[in-house]
């Protein structure tokens, strides 16, 4: 009960649930102990969960999902990486005009994999869990992620072959500060472009993006930034085999890495980035997995076997 609680709140708040809930009287320095221990041992044992078997068990896609957070240390600012390896079924094909009208079945299985340490590291890391998963065919999975360049490294290194897909959000992102740019910002013709946009995006990928450009381009009203339009197609232009979205609509397929930017809102920002809150970088990574843990079905297991 107090790792659960502390796992998802302070330490602080953790102790006062536990008085009022159970009416233990743990302090939250004891918790904040207890809560470390667990982790690095759950850390420790992982390869000791039947995770593996859950994953051949559950139907559906292959995903990857990895992005970075960050976190307050006693060394200063760190990035935290977070991985999630999940299963997911598919949901029912869909179009660019309907997509965001959809209900995507959530994951029947994750993982999570979570550290404050070099990319070159965090691929190893992710790798290892993708081995223990017997995950072994890369050409199976779909790598989704921003543009983050360190992403894709990874991917190319330790999952080649994999299918890629640059998350929709961050790609009409791109888009809607492009429309800004030409017609102003909180302008109704920038909103209404940025709309376009995301939907040629998602229609014809990396083709849809240079035609919008050029539709806008020849619109941009006198002091609009024209030339900042050069930059959103560089931008994809990198990314040009990353922009299979009408396929994966089509196929009932997730184009968005929102699991792993929940969890890192979740795991990390509400409940370790907090205001005054400060780590040992060895302690981050373990209690961002405990939290993962305590949110899913391996949960109890790993109570009745400790």
């Amino acid at each position: 009960m107090a790792c659960f609680l502390g796992v998802q709140q302070s330490f602080v708040r953790a102790q006062t649930a536990l008085a009022e809930v159970a009416g233990w009287q743990l302090d939250d320095n004891t918790i904040r102990q207890l809560c470390h221990r667990v982790a690095a041992q759950a850390n420790a044992e992982r390869g000791e969960r039947t995770t593996a078997t859950a994953f051949a068990q559950a139907k559906g896609d292959l995903e990857l999902q990895i992005d970075a957070g960050k976190v307050n240390t006693l060394d200063g600012w760190r990035d935290v990486k977070v991985a999630v390896i999940d299963r997911r079924k598919r949901g029912k094909p869909t179009t660019a005009m309907q997509w965001d009208e959809r209900d995507l079945p959530a994951p029947a299985v994750r993982s999570v994999v979570a550290a404050v340490e070099t990319s070159a590291a965090f691929g190893v890391r992710v790798a290892a869990e993708a081995e223990r998963l017997r995950l072994t065919d890369p050409k199976q999975i779909s790598v989704l992620g921003d543009g983050a360049e360190w992403v894709w490294n990874l991917a190319g290194e330790h999952f080649p072959g994999a299918q890629e897909l640059l998350d929709v959000w961050h790609g009409a992102e791109h888009l809607a500060e492009g429309a800004k740019k030409v017609f102003g910002s909180g302008s109704v013709e920038a909103t209404t472009q940025a709309a376009y946009g995301r939907q040629r995006l998602l229609e014809d990928g990396y083709v849809g993006v240079t035609e919008w450009v050029g539709t806008l381009a020849a619109q941009a009203p006198a002091g609009g930034d024209g030339a900042s339009l050069g930059g959103v197609l560089n931008y994809f232009c990198g990314h040009q085999d990353r922009l299979n979205y009408a396929l994966r609509l089509r196929r009932g397929q997730s184009i968005g890495s929102g699991l792993v930017e929940g969890s890192i809102k979740q795991l990390l920002n509400k409940r370790i980035k907090q205001t005054g809150a400060r780590w040992k970088v060895e302690h981050v990574g373990p209690l961002v997995e405990l939290g993962a843990l305590a949110a899913g079905p391996e949960w109890q297991d790993f109570w009745n076997n400790n």
